[in-house]
């Protein structure tokens, strides 16, 4: 061999040797005017050449030493061009972003991408946290207050919607305070989180909650009837025998019991950072405010995670409540929580699912209870697609034969309606090998 060939292949295999692997999941977060977005990154690296997706987008690449580059295209003409450095575990650089319907003014953005963590191996823990803060809004900017792994469990305690605590005592301003948020580790955007609920316990001997009912409940002649409704009632929960009775009933209503089931009326994940925090008494595809009475010990909720870690947050604990939270407030009450997380990686959801030991439910929440039924309709359709491999057509006949809907919530911005079906029905079913 004649030595410049020998010095070429010295060459290349010191260029090959200098490159970093950069094969695995990451995600990118973009400076776009002051703000932080996160987009998932997935490379696989054969040499130096480079495949993946880029958001969703097909990418093709290369990494020449710690030079890397990549054109991810998505099916509607846009482009994102990456050009970056990879250097102690970060790649770093800019993204030209191309819009298909207006290719003549794209824009550049800094970026800094991270590896997602591998999974920890090993026994799950068990964390103890006490919370000394609660926030008022679902936010990406709040700092976590514990980082834990998917398997781990965590028991905390919230307070009641008026910020009250089990003591009595007032630590917030009210408006669902909620207590976290908690810091998935693995979890990145367009990833699944799962809370499972494995302990809700009431905490104090009362509740408050009022005697009128929210607008949507009403037309015009019961609106003049309940004109001096949304007074103060405050309620007695007796723990021991299960069941709850206002402090000072009226007449009828002396012998009137409650039975105690336990809920949470939030559990949430950060919305996107393109979205500004929604308040703790809002709900959408990050969960939130969702006020389903069936979020109870035992059920197992689904969010699709929007930014790196999730951010988790739950609270608003109530004793009991109807169907809708007709009265604005439930029984609302503080609340003794342990709960265990997931993540089920590169799989994502339209809007929030709880899973109970008989049925599987999706969420749909809206402006309108008409737009919250389609919601929850086509988030079930897409469930029985992707878990079930359905067709449209089977979709349809086991929706028209199984589906059984409830009204979740009707008293904040958003209505929901819930669609359950029996998972006794989907047993027959052929599953996907």
């Amino acid at each position: 061999m004649s030595k410049p060939l020998s010095l070429l292949f010295l060459v290349a295999a010191l260029l090959s040797a200098q490159s970093p692997d950069v094969t695995g999941r990451w995600y990118a977060t973009a400076d776009f005017y002051g703000t932080p977005l996160d987009f998932p990154m997935d490379l696989s690296q054969q040499g130096d050449k480079l495949t993946g997706a880029f958001d969703g987008d097909k990418l093709e690449g290369t990494l020449t030493g710690n030079s890397l580059h990549f054109l991810a295209k998505d099916d509607h003409g846009g482009t994102e061009d990456l050009t970056a450095t990879v250097q102690s575990g970060t790649i770093s650089g800019a993204i030209v972003f191309v819009d298909g319907d207006d290719k003549e003014h794209p824009t550049t953005h800094q970026f800094t991408a991270t590896l997602v963590p591998q999974r920890r191996t090993g026994t799950p823990q068990r964390h103890d946290f006490t919370p000394s803060t609660f926030h008022r809004q679902f936010s990406a900017t709040n700092k976590p207050v514990l980082a834990v792994s998917p398997g781990d469990s965590i028991h905390t305690t919230t307070v009641d919607a008026g910020g009250t605590d089990e003591k009595g005592v007032t630590r917030v301003l009210g408006g669902n305070p909620e207590t976290g948020p908690f810091y998935i580790e693995t979890a990145a955007p367009g990833d699944i989180l799962v809370v499972h609920l494995t302990r809700l316990r009431l905490n104090r001997d009362w509740a408050v909650s009022d005697d009128g009912i929210v607008d949507r409940g009403v037309d015009s002649d019961l609106a003049v009837k309940m004109k001096d409704g949304f007074k103060n009632v405050r309620w007695h929960l007796d723990r021991e025998h299960g069941v709850a009775t206002t402090e000072k009933p009226g007449e009828r209503l002396a012998r009137y019991t409650v039975p105690l089931r336990p809920m949470l009326g939030c559990v949430a994940v950060a919305p996107r950072s393109t979205q500004a925090p929604p308040g703790t008494g809002d709900s959408g595809r990050w969960g939130g405010n969702m006020d389903f009475n069936e979020i109870v010990e035992g059920a197992t909720v689904y969010l699709p995670v929007n930014v790196p870690g999730a951010l988790l947050y739950i609270g608003d604990g109530h004793a009991a409540q109807g169907d809708g939270e007709l009265n604005g407030n439930a029984l609302e009450t503080s609340m003794d929580v342990e709960f265990t997380v997931d993540v089920v990686p590169h799989k994502s959801i339209m809007s929030p699912r709880v899973e109970s030991g008989t049925h599987i439910m999706a969420m749909g929440l809206a402006g309108s209870l008409d737009d919250a039924f389609r919601a929850a309709t086509a988030n079930m359709a897409q469930w029985l697609t992707d878990d079930y491999k359905l067709t449209p057509s089977e979709i349809a006949q086991v929706l028209g034969t199984a589906a059984e809907y409830k009204v979740s919530e009707v008293a904040d911005r958003n209505a929901g309606i819930v669609l359950k079906i029996d998972k006794n029905r989907l047993q027959s079913l052929a599953l996907p090998k």
